[in-house]
């Protein structure tokens, strides 16, 4: 029997929690405070709670996050800064809205996370020396990037550390500390951690939001000065910022959602896992046809209880033919999306740039070959069973 399957069901989230976000939002209109106020302060706070960082500063969108944050660490016209070329566009766009340049190093292929070991080439390169103002790592699809080399490197060249987590909010990172292994969520391991509360997100709003956390109190009251717009007092301008406030409304929205959030993680895990076992015993994988994500600490977090290695906000298969499987998967009504078919560094708005003549292979392969599936917390077995059977007969026909 045919099913009609989306990407994403944002209704079937909702339902169980209206009466709660309802509330929220008709106690905010009630209380006339639209702008800053205690809501924002309430989720800041359990904001930085949640993420185990001693600030957290709510924005206006992931995106501003990023610019912000760059914009505290100072970076500017002629910078560089060192990123992936295989995320989502704000990545580089924060960047480029400063007058700073990327530097891409490609991805490891596992994880399309950024590889370390081209980080530190690219460190070592003596025409980079001194010129790289910033690193951006992002943690893609609900995973980790490499932060132990990574924050190593930073700190032996001294180069602050941004960390894209727009994907992964929650998601932890086995860093090893004095000889033990010690479990650090996304966002707190570099100079500061940005978030996005876009609708999609594992932690979605109503509309955009976001958040940027640090442990550096400096830095996090540049990035308070920075969002209205370097107001010190009214109509007195320290620095030049700009209008980066968060919502009350996505705020209230927000606080209810988040006491939710581990549970989400674990049930897009169970549905990771099913979806993994499927097409194993589909021969799919055997046949060469799929691979499947592979979660790079999972082995790690076995150690832990209920650790978040990987919140899948995305669950991202290689697939042979791809855009055939993808359009076949869309007659049959199930939701598919393919996330960054042109690398940034292939971007036409930077064409001019040296960064643009790259060759970086691997970045190219994943824009060619991934499609990510429903992986949403309420998705049945019965719907992830019928979208491995719907890919087993495309690759039979």
């Amino acid at each position: 029997m045919k099913m009609n399957i989306p990407l994403l069901d944002l209704k079937a989230q909702l339902d169980p929690i209206h009466d709660e976000i309802m509330a929220a939002v008709a106690e905010t209109v009630d209380s006339t405070c639209y702008i800053m106020g205690p809501r924002i302060e309430q989720f800041e706070k359990n904001m930085a709670r949640y993420c185990g960082a001693k600030e957290a500063i709510g924005v206006s969108s992931g995106t501003d996050a990023l610019l912000a944050s760059l914009m505290a660490l100072g970076v500017g016209n002629g910078d560089l800064v060192l990123t992936t070329p295989y995320s989502f566009f704000a990545t580089m766009g924060s960047i480029l809205r400063l007058g700073a340049q990327p530097v891409f190093a490609d991805i490891d292929p596992v994880s399309y996370n950024i590889d370390p070991a081209r980080v530190a080439a690219l460190l070592a390169d003596s025409a980079m020396a001194g010129r790289i103002k910033a690193i951006l790592p992002v943690h893609l699809f609900g995973q980790c990037a490499e932060m132990g080399p990574l924050l190593k490197m930073a700190g032996e060249y001294n180069i602050p550390v941004v960390e894209d987590a727009a994907q992964a909010i929650g998601a932890a990172y086995p860093m090893m500390t004095h000889g033990a292994l010690q479990w650090q969520r996304a966002g707190t391991m570099g100079d500061c951690g940005c978030f996005s509360f876009f609708p999609s997100k594992n932690l979605g709003g109503m509309g955009d939001g976001g958040m940027v956390v640090t442990n550096n109190e400096k830095l996090a009251k540049a990035l308070r000065l920075i969002r209205v717009h370097g107001d010190i007092s009214k109509y007195q301008h320290a620095v030049v910022g700009g209008n980066f406030r968060l919502d009350a409304l996505q705020a209230a929205i927000l606080n209810v959602k988040l006491p939710y959030l581990h549970k989400w993680h674990a049930a897009r895990r169970q549905n990771a896992t099913l979806y993994n076992g499927l097409f194993k015993e589909s021969g799919l994988v055997e046949a060469g046809h799929v691979v499947p994500p592979r979660p790079v600490y999972q082995e790690s977090a076995a150690l832990g209880n209920g650790v978040d290695y990987h919140i899948y906000n995305q669950y991202v298969i290689r697939a042979k033919n791809r855009d055939g499987l993808r359009e076949f998967l869309q007659e049959q009504s199930i939701g598919v999306a393919v996330y960054y078919p042109i690398p940034l560094h292939k971007q036409k708005c930077i064409s001019g740039l040296p960064s643009s003549t790259l060759s970086l292979p691997e970045a190219e392969k994943a824009a060619g070959e991934t499609l990510a599936l429903p992986i949403y917390p309420e998705l049945t077995s019965d719907m992830q069973e019928y979208v491995v059977d719907r890919i087993s007969a495309f690759y039979q026909r």
